[in-house]
């Protein structure tokens, strides 16, 4: 996540850090620890909605549904045994019909009886049947699921990273993604990974399968610069696995490093990007992403292409020629910017520094915003008062999509909105605001907003 190289007057600055203690870390989006590279997951043993042999509750005791009982109507006839008893001398005709009548009446008691019987097991098969699913769900078919008729596609995209995402712990599962897909396709279709640890992109394209949305997917590597390719590698591996088991339908880039300039040249106590730092940082970059380039190539899927995501205003001049096409984070949070000027200074932001600097490479690469938006919440942990002159709360996010979400989409600008939901392991690592920018929270509900139809 961005957190500084703004300024109003647009000029390049010092990173401003929204943790109050210099011995604090640094806040990132979807931060990856080191980890062996394990592509060898098989999804194919992930429980999915509706399979009732790889369910979560498999081989728990079944426990049968009570059915609602109905007592068999009985025919009673008290007073005419009594007169036959004292009629005991009668004609043997007439008892003989007697007894034939009572015949014919307990059978029709018995047969009313049965069709009852079938009557109630049927309308309560139906309502547990009703009541194990909504109304228009398959539950075999992940496909068919209800909508949320407060879910609007307004969002060009929205970054995205399955909660459980992190190593070594790698807590995500295919059926919790397959709900953030279903959920996602409502307000957007496109989302942006950050990198490929714990089996991302598969389980991503594996859900977007499922779903059968219409859902385009930048996929992300997000390298380390201390471990001398270890990350980057075993991140390619779990993307190239990704691609050969699910394909590239649904594929339309792949994003080498994020801040990963940004990163080192602050460790470096330095803020131009095509400084000594910014280009030792670009040596390690730019070959990655050439490498990237040429797995691609080997895969005989050339249409995908090759992109760098970093802070607004700290892309290196050999990076973003090697790529093509540039994310920025622009975050008016960290800029200082009220709320009411939120959404203006962002699209000026990126058009007079990001759009124009891509203009002045020979490439002149496409860009996107990677990441904007508005915090709702903070942490008494890292909490800085200094963090802006605007609340972070929903009423401000609110204003914030209200004012960006559809003007950018007329002005096309094509933009990820930071981001799908909380992410609460980011309270306890960095804290301040950091937990706090999903349009839903970390239960999957959307938090108390209106999304406009743009």
């Amino acid at each position: 996540m961005q957190r500084g190289g703004y300024s109003s007057s647009m000029q390049q600055v010092a990173p401003y850090s929204d943790t109050p203690s210099s011995n604090a870390p640094s806040s990132g989006v979807a931060t990856h620890a080191p980890s062996p590279f394990d592509s060898s997951h098989d999804l194919s043993s992930e429980p999915t909605p509706g399979n009732p042999t790889n369910h979560p509750l498999a081989g728990q005791p079944y426990m049968p549904v009570p059915q609602t009982t109905y007592q068999n109507i009985e025919t009673r006839n008290s007073d005419w045994l009594e007169q036959s008893q004292k009629a005991s001398k009668r004609s043997k005709y007439i008892v003989i019909g007697s007894v034939i009548t009572l015949a014919v009446l307990i059978a029709v008691g018995v047969g009313v009886g049965v069709t009852l019987s079938k009557k109630s097991s049927n309308n309560s098969s139906t309502s547990s049947s009703s009541a194990s699913a909504p109304a228009g769900t398959n539950p075999d078919d992940p496909s068919n699921f209800p909508k949320n008729s407060a879910l609007v596609n307004s969002f060009w995209g929205i970054a995205y990273t399955p909660l459980g995402s992190q190593l070594p712990d790698c807590g995500n599962n295919l059926t919790e993604v397959i709900e953030d897909i279903q959920l996602l396709s409502q307000v957007t279709t496109n989302i942006r990974l950050y990198g490929a640890d714990c089996n991302q992109s598969s389980l991503v394209l594996a859900a977007i399968q499922a779903t059968k949305v219409n859902m385009s997917v930048y996929l992300g590597n997000y390298p380390a610069s201390d471990d001398n390719g270890t990350s980057y590698t075993r991140q390619k591996g779990e993307i190239q696995t990704a691609l050969e088991q699910y394909g590239a339908g649904n594929v339309v880039g792949i994003t080498v490093g994020n801040e990963f300039i940004l990163d080192y040249i602050t460790a470096a106590g330095q803020t131009d990007p095509n400084g000594s730092a910014g280009q030792a940082a670009a040596a390690m970059l730019v070959p990655w992403i050439n490498d990237t380039r040429s797995m691609l190539s080997s895969m005989g899927l050339t249409n995908i292409s090759v992109g760098n995501a970093d802070a607004g205003s700290y892309f290196n001049n050999e990076v973003l020629s090697a790529v093509d096409y540039g994310m920025a984070n622009v975050h008016p949070w960290f800029a200082n910017q009220t709320i009411d000027n939120a959404a203006a200074w962002t699209a000026e932001f990126f058009s007079s520094t990001d759009v124009a600097l891509a203009q002045t490479l020979p490439n002149k690469p496409k860009m996107f915003i990677a990441e904007t938006g508005w915090p709702t919440g903070t942490s008494s942990f890292n909490a800085n008062p200094n963090d802006g002159p605007s609340l972070a709360s929903v009423a401000n996010l609110q204003i914030f999509i209200n004012d960006f979400a559809c003007s950018a989409t007329q002005n096309g600008t094509e933009y990820f909105f930071f981001e799908y939901s909380d992410e609460p392991w980011k309270n306890v690592t960095y804290g301040g605001v950091e937990g706090y920018w999903g349009l839903f929270d970390s239960n999957k509900n959307l938090k108390n907003i209106t999304i406009p139809t743009c």
